[in-house]
Order: C-alpha cells, then sequence, then structure tokens
C-alpha cells in the first residue's frame, strides 16, 4: 500500500498527518501539530518532525505533498508572506524527505478536501440552491487570508484552482472605514492595505485596537467578541463583503465554502446579520445572493487530506473528476 506524507505548513501551525492509499481512497492513519515560529528553518522543521513521535518518516513516504500559505508556482519553492523562512524543496537533505515531494498552495489543498471526508459534515450557514456548471468558491481568514475555486470540468466534476486573492486591495466604503484603513497605515506602515492585512489574526488585533484603544492577541479578542459588539460587527461586515466580492469575480453560484481558523472557531462571525447584510449587498444582484448556499468547513484538518488527495492522484496519475459529497 502506497503511504502520503500530507502537509498544512501554515504561519501558526505546521500540521502532518500519514495516509495510506487503499484502491482509490486514502485513509486516514495519523497527525501531529508543531509550531511553525519554533522551526528555524524548512529543513528544522522537517527534522523537528522526524525528531518527534509521529508514525511515518517522510523519507518512506511514496509522495510528500506540502500545501503552504504563500503562493506556489513550479511545486518546489515558494516564500511565504506570513512565514519567516522561504521552502525550496531542491535543497531538502535526503535524509529528511522522499524525493518524491511537491508544494501546493495551502487553499489548493483545501479545494480538493471538499471531495473527502473532511468536508463531510460542513455546517450549512445558509440554504440555498447549487446551480449547476458554476464554479464553487472557497474562501478563509486565519493567520493569514486564502481563497481559492473549484471550477467545472466537461465530465461532471470540479477541478481546484489556487488563487492569491487575498493580496487584493481591501475595499473600504464608510468614513469610518476610512478611517480605520488610515489607522491601518500607520499601524503597520503600508500605503496600499490589502484583505489579508484586513481579514486575519492580525487583522482583528487591530481592528480591537482601533475600537477600543487596547491591544490583545486575536484568541483574546474572540473569546470577547460579546463584550465588544462593534469589532464583531466590523469584522462580520468586512468578512461578508470579501467573500460577496469573490464570488462576484468569479460568479461562484454553485456556493460558498467558509473555512479557516477564525470562522470554524468561532462561527458568530459569518452566522452574524452583518455578514450576511454585507454578503447580500449586490444591488444589481440581490436575488441571486440571496439563493447561494454558504457552508462553513470546522474540520481543522480538512488541508491535510485536501494535499493527501492530491498526493494519491498524483500518484496514481488519475485525470478524473472530484465530485462533491
Amino acid at each position: 500500500m502506497k503511504k502520503i506524507l500530507a502537509a498544512d505548513i501554515g504561519g501558526t501551525n505546521s500540521r502532518f498527518a500519514a495516509f495510506t492509499i487503499h484502491g482509490k481512497k486514502i485513509r486516514y492513519d495519523s497527525s501531529i501539530w508543531i509550531s511553525t515560529n519554533a522551526a528555524s528553518s524548512f529543513s528544522n522543521l522537517l527534522e523537528l518532525l522526524v525528531h518527534s513521535k509521529f508514525d511515518l518518516h517522510p523519507i518512506k513516504a511514496d509522495v510528500a505533498i506540502f500545501g503552504v500559505a504563500g503562493p506556489v508556482v513550479d511545486s518546489l519553492r515558494c516564500s511565504p508572506p506570513n512565514i519567516a523562512w522561504d521552502i525550496d524543496l531542491t535543497t531538502i537533505p535526503d535524509t529528511l524527505c522522499c524525493a518524491n515531494a511537491l508544494l501546493i498552495n495551502d487553499f489548493l489543498a483545501q479545494a480538493y478536501a471538499v471531495s473527502t471526508p473532511a468536508f463531510s459534515d460542513a455546517l450549512e450557514i445558509t440554504a440555498g440552491t447549487s446551480i449547476p456548471n458554476c464554479p464553487i468558491a472557497m474562501l478563509g481568514a486565519g493567520t493569514g487570508l486564502g481563497k481559492s475555486l473549484l471550477v467545472p470540468d466537461r465530465s461532471g466534476g470540479y477541478l481546484p484552482v489556487p488563487t492569491e486573492g487575498g493580496h487584493g486591495v481591501f475595499p473600504f466604503i464608510t468614513k469610518d472605514e476610512v478611517e480605520y484603513a488610515e489607522f491601518l497605515r500607520t499601524k503597520i506602515q503600508r500605503t496600499t492595505i490589502i484583505q489579508d492585512y484586513v481579514l486575519s489574526g492580525s487583522g482583528l488585533e487591530h481592528l480591537f485596537e482601533f475600537h477600543t484603544g487596547n491591544i490583545a492577541p486575536s484568541h483574546t479578542v474572540v473569546t470577547h467578541f460579546t463584550e465588544h459588539p462593534t469589532v464583531l460587527e466590523w469584522f462580520a461586515r468586512f468578512y461578508g463583503r470579501v467573500c460577496r466580492n469573490f464570488v462576484l469575480d468569479t460568479f461562484a453560484l454553485g456556493g460558498l465554502y467558509i473555512t479557516g481558523g477564525i470562522a470554524a472557531k468561532n462561527p458568530i462571525v459569518i452566522e452574524h446579520n452583518e455578514f450576511k447584510t454585507a454578503f447580500r449587498g449586490c444591488e444589481p444582484h440581490s436575488d441571486i445572493f440571496s439563493n447561494i448556499p454558504i457552508k462553513l468547513n470546522q474540520n481543522e484538518e480538512s488541508g491535510l487530506w485536501g494535499a493527501a488527495q492530491y498526493g494519491a492522484d498524483h500518484l496514481m496519475h488519475t485525470s478524473e473528476p472530484h465530485p462533491l459529497v
């Protein structure tokens, strides 16, 4: 049986899992989480994995797929914006990884995961009707903001497509929001405010400071949302607006999947009326947007499933479509 090492390298945590291929299906065996900041380099991260109690040594895998939060052009190199070090698989010692190793964007992995058990219990946020032959959008905020698409093919399946849409400029609208944009520019010393700076853990921290004058880490902010309703309302509104624009840009009437740590751990953000109002706030097409199904993925290891599915496809050289679960 073929063994797959799947990884989801994020700005906060690096998750690793061992999978086994059974026929045309993948089986989850075990996983481990390692703090990304605990590693001084990607090689050092693999050293930490090797010296852990993880079941599968990287050199014994038939394929290793590393999903990483950043742009991947050639399947070998990436400079993640929210990680202190770069990744270059051509420089990894043979003692740390198998030769059959590839990098993919972490949200490409999320798109692949939709066809796996990881998304089977996704929470329905808004009921609706998926329009056939239209794309499905994937979006999620965590340490950074990720986006991907599932594009219909001609065989009744879907082709997962990565994007770097989280680096697009954020659309501030009201006078108060423009004041917040100026606050952000001063705070982070950036002229252009991209979506990643707003819809992320650090973005939530800045929003909290803007409204309260206090500084707190994002995990503290979310546990006190009820005490600071304005912070929650603004973040929910921003989330809904970005989701709406992405669905508009891609005509993703097949549906919207929301993933990422912030919403997964705090569904109140996307269940909030401000999210729903902002998402449907498209005057020419509000009737269409009111019928788009929205689901929330709360499986924090879904990226591992997606990376494993990508690895299985790579090993089997299959071109079969990916039916949605």
